[in-house]
């Protein structure tokens, strides 16, 4: 079964379109996934993916990724730490799943099922490494080794 869509004209929301379909035009269930990943910053930074008050010429993608290299707690909406400051471990495993989701890199992205394990995870309470990193000295988020899970890739999805 095929997986990939290819278009002619890009359409989609920005902000939630992966930087791959800019390139390729080719759509796929791990640009779903990249678009899921922008869902879940926004929850947890309370900012829109494209709000130039907050960004400048970036987006909520590339904001993130300049903080995970300064002080990564400092993108949490603060509402979020009101009540219990000792939940910023949990937010920091949620942040991992959406950095996952938002490897530059599509074959390094994991599935939806591969995404519902690492809730999962979370949810037990066996979590992910806390003190794993978030960005990569690339400027990519690092989607296996970040979140310190067995992932295994699917091989028919690195088309």
């Amino acid at each position: 079964m095929d997986t990939h869509l290819s278009v002619s004209t890009l359409a989609g929301t920005p902000g939630y379109v992966p930087p791959e379909y800019y390139q390729s035009f080719r759509c796929s269930t791990k640009g779903d996934v990249y678009s899921y990943g922008v869902v879940l910053l926004e929850l947890l930074t309370g900012k829109r993916p494209t709000d130039s008050a907050d960004f400048g010429d970036n987006n909520l993608v590339g904001w993130v990724k300049q903080h995970a290299k300064l002080k990564i707690s400092d993108v949490f909406d603060p509402e979020l730490m009101k009540e219990d400051p000792s939940l910023e471990i949990e937010l920091l495993q949620h942040l991992k799943v959406a950095c996952a989701c938002l490897d530059d890199r599509p074959w390094r992205r994991p599935t939806m099922i591969q995404v519902m394990a690492m809730f999962k995870e979370i949810q037990t309470g066996s979590g992910l490494d806390s003190q794993s990193t978030i960005a990569t000295d690339d400027g990519g988020f690092n989607a296996v080794e970040m979140v310190d899970m067995t992932i295994k890739e699917d091989p028919e999805d690195k088309h």
